[in-house]
C-alpha cells in the first residue's frame, strides 16, 4: 500500500527545516541537500515542494512572517491602547531565542529585497502591514494627528527592526530588559501628556 503524504504538512517541515538552519548556520549554509537532511528526507524530497532554492527561501520567509504576526495577534488580543501596542511592539523585537532566530532569518531576505523586486514588493507589503497596526494602535492610545501616527509608526518600526540587526550583529549589545527600556522611551515620547 503507498504511503500517503500530507503534502501540506511536508512543505512545512521543510519550511521549518530551512529556518531552523539559517537561524543556527546562516543563509549560505540552507542548501537544499542541508534542508532534506535536516528535515530527514531524502535529497531529491524538496523539489515536488519547492523547485527551486528561491521559492524555499520565500516560503521560509512567508513563514516566519506569519509566525511573528500569529503570535503578535494572541498578545495583543483583548488589550488597547498603550497596552495593546506595547504588546504588538514585543512580539517584533529580539527579546528570546524564538524571535531572534526570526531575526536570523529575515535579514538575509532583507539582504536579497535589495536586488530582486518581487522580494522588495513582498517586504514592502509585510513592513505596510506592521505600520498600519502601529499606526492604528497609535491612535488608539489618544495620538493625535496623521502625521504624529505616521511619524510615530515610523520611528518604532525602525526601532524594532534595527533591534533585530543589532541583536544578530552584536549580541551583547541589549538585553531583554534594555530593549523593553528602550521601547517604553520611545513609546512615553509618542503619546500626549496630561
Amino acid at each position: 500500500m503507498p504511503k500517503i503524504v500530507d503534502h501540506d504538512r511536508r512543505r512545512v517541515e521543510l519550511v521549518e527545516a530551512t529556518w531552523r538552519i539559517i537561524a543556527r548556520l546562516g543563509l549560505d549554509a540552507a542548501t537544499m541537500r542541508e534542508v532534506a537532511a535536516e528535515a530527514g528526507f531524502a535529497n531529491g524530497a524538496l523539489k515536488p515542494y519547492f523547485p527551486t532554492k528561491d521559492d524555499l527561501l520565500q516560503a521560509t520567509f512567508n513563514y516566519v512572517f506569519s509566525r511573528t504576526n500569529g503570535r503578535a495577534e494572541v498578545a495583543v488580543r483583548g488589550l488597547s491602547g498603550i497596552e495593546g501596542l506595547r504588546a504588538f511592539c514585543r512580539e517584533i523585537l529580539p527579546l528570546d531565542e524564538e524571535r531572534l532566530a526570526e531575526a536570523r532569518v529575515v535579514i538575509p531576505f532583507w539582504q536579497a529585497a535589495m536586488h530582486d523586486p518581487a522580494k522588495a514588493a513582498y517586504n514592502v507589503a509585510a513592513m505596510a502591514q506592521w505600520r498600519d497596526e502601529l499606526r492604528d494602535r497609535l491612535v488608539e492610545s489618544g495620538v493625535r494627528g496623521e502625521g504624529q501616527c505616521d511619524a510615530g509608526a515610523e520611528s518604532l518600526l525602525t526601532f524594532m527592526i534595527g533591534a533585530q540587526v543589532v541583536a544578530v550583529v552584536d549580541g551583547g549589545a541589549n538585553s531583554a530588559a534594555s530593549l523593553l527600556l528602550q521601547l517604553d522611551s520611545i513609546l512615553s515620547g509618542l503619546l500626549p501628556t496630561g
